[in-house]
């Protein structure tokens, strides 16, 4: 990324170093500054029909931040003009992301519908002007006259009604008198123009739909390219950023508010919207994900939602961090998914303290240990951070290991346990194995090791050395609980990024871990970083007191490449 420096949250201080917003908007900006604009003001104006995703996230972190960063302001808008989608539960879920995120939008919380009146005025002046008009076209005959790409559209034969005639029918399509999509209110712009959208688009239609705010007040509704413009006119902002897939929608904008003669009308400027590796960004294909089933809910911890990387463990500091990271520009790229990866980890690493876990426990019995005797060891909470203390773990004779720590017949330069081979229990003592139990079908049961115990970790042993070191708990008081693995919920094709498939190996549920004793009063929505494993979350959804539900938020291993 190259340009102008700014920092894109405009929040905290958990990072210092500035980053690029893409230096076409910085310049737009400056230059704006220099001229009429006095102050930026920005909004934020989603569809409350679904659930915010990653890709919100930047935009919300661009125009909050864009705002901070020059002394304006920005407005939450929720654009609520298709009331058969929409739904207060979205509402509200918006709002709880926007905050979660760092961002406050102060006493400046709008809605669409708050300007249904004033758009219905403006609509009734377009006609007046011979802007608009009214419109019998069925949907499918107004797809016919639209014409093509290579091909110009023909005028509706309605186009010449008088101004007269188009109020009264205008007036009657509020009050209710025709039926749904027996008639529209369209811009009288051009059907010849290049730009499809530019040809007499639909500014209003009927639709009786209760919607969440007005109820059944009206049985027309705005268009969003219609409602949109004007409502960022009514709220004075100057900057109205959207993803680029408006930019072909931008002469429209400008229409709309010069028309209706907006003396100082916003400026749209487009960038590229977020695509991620693995990652299902349409605000749709998530919603039939939920509504077949496939996920546990908008918030299931596979989803990109913000409420589903909530309750995984993501942190609002990594997320923001991974918006000033990929910068905004107006080429359309792919990011790979691991980048943000890399974001929650060096988020967590210096948070999360650190424990033991067992995720697929092999008990091991140390036969030279004491039956009944539990020592007590001291342990960092964090290596990374000193300041978090210490802890104290139990040793006992039964242990649990990981079962991968251990084969019978190892290949070459397998340096964890097998028959003979002597390693380290962390921040514990050495053990050799020195025997096998097995079933009657071959089937590992346990293993039986001697330890020394003048291997005792921090206790100034500088004898032999050995190459494998093994997490562990004390079985007698580990807790038991369940852990959720998360892999993609997406599979991307390696040549072709863009396209995936379902990963049916997406959840990896483990009902049989052990855990420090400590972590069985481990409170929703705290995270631990398991040794070996990843940074892992308790589940806020189905923990319950006693025992936690944790998720694990991301492995320690990165394939991130800076």
């Amino acid at each position: 990324m190259e340009g102008n420096e700014v920092n894109v949250n405009g929040v905290g201080n958990e990072s210092e170093r500035a980053t690029t917003i893409g230096s076409f908007i910085h310049n737009i900006i400056q230059e704006d500054l220099k001229a009429e604009v006095n102050k930026i003001h920005t909004r934020f104006p989603p569809e409350p029909n679904g659930y915010l995703h990653i890709g919100h996230a930047k935009s919300i972190c661009l125009n909050f931040g864009l705002a901070k960063q020059y002394g304006g302001i920005c407005n939450l808008r929720m654009d609520d003009t298709n009331p058969t989608k929409e739904d207060v539960e979205f509402v509200d879920s918006i709002k709880e992301d926007v905050q979660w995120l760092g961002f406050d939008w102060e006493d400046r919380l709008y809605f669409a519908s708050d300007y249904f009146e004033a758009l219905y005025e403006y609509a009734v002046k377009l006609i007046k002007k011979g802007k608009a008009y009214v419109c019998d076209l069925t949907s499918e005959e107004m797809r016919q006259y639209r014409g093509t790409l290579t091909e110009a559209g023909k005028e509706s034969p309605y186009r010449s009604r008088s101004v007269e005639e188009n109020i009264e029918l205008f007036h009657k399509m509020r009050t209710g008198e025709f039926a749904d999509g027996s008639r529209t209110l369209r811009a009288k712009v051009d059907m010849s123009s290049p730009n499809m959208n530019m040809r007499d688009p639909v500014l209003y239609r009927i639709a009786r739909a209760h919607h969440h705010r007005t109820g059944d007040a009206w049985c027309i509704y705005p268009m969003y390219d219609y409602a949109h413009p004007i409502s960022d006119a009514l709220e004075g902002i100057t900057h109205s950023i959207c993803t680029l897939e408006f930019e072909d929608h931008r002469p429209l904008y400008d229409w709309v508010v010069r028309e209706c003669e907006f003396q100082i009308p916003p400026r749209q400027i487009e960038f590229a919207r977020l695509e991620l590796t693995n990652t299902v960004m349409s605000k749709r294909k998530l919603k039939t994900l939920v509504d077949e089933g496939i996920v546990d809910g908008w918030d299931d911890p596979r989803m990109p939602t913000v409420s589903g990387l909530r309750r995984r463990g993501y942190t609002p500091e990594a997320i923001r961090d991974f918006a000033d990271r990929i910068g905004v520009s107006k080429a359309n790229s792919m990011v790979d998914v691991a980048l943000l990866e890399h974001c929650i980890r060096e988020d967590l690493k210096a948070k999360a303290p650190g424990i033991m876990g067992v995720l697929r426990p092999l008990k091991v019995v140390i036969t030279n240990y004491p039956e009944g005797q539990v020592e007590m060891l001291e342990v960092e909470n964090n290596p990374e951070d000193p300041t978090m203390g210490t802890r104290q773990i139990p040793f006992s004779r039964v242990l649990y290991i990981e079962q991968e720590d251990f084969m019978e017949n190892p290949p070459k330069k397998y340096f964890r346990l097998f028959p003979g081979n002597e390693v380290r229990l962390r921040q514990a003592y050495f053990i050799k194995c020195t025997d096998v139990i097995k079933d009657e079908d071959g089937n590992v049961l346990e293993i039986h090791c001697t330890y020394d115990p003048e291997t005792k970790s921090g206790s100034g042993f500088t004898g032999r050395k050995v190459k494998g070191t093994l997490h562990w708990v004390s079985a007698e008081q580990a807790v038991k609980a369940e852990v959720r693995l998360y892999d993609y919920l997406m599979l991307s094709d390696v040549e072709k990024p863009s396209e995936m498939k379902m990963n049916d190996h997406s959840l990896e549920v483990l009902t049989e871990c052990y855990l420090e004793p400590m972590m069985k009063d481990a409170e929703a929505g705290s995270t631990y970083q398991f040794i070996r494993h990843g940074f892992f979350h308790v589940d806020t959804k189905d923990s319950e007191k006693g025992k936690p539900v944790f998720n694990r938020v991301v492995s320690l291993r990165s394939s991130y490449k800076p």
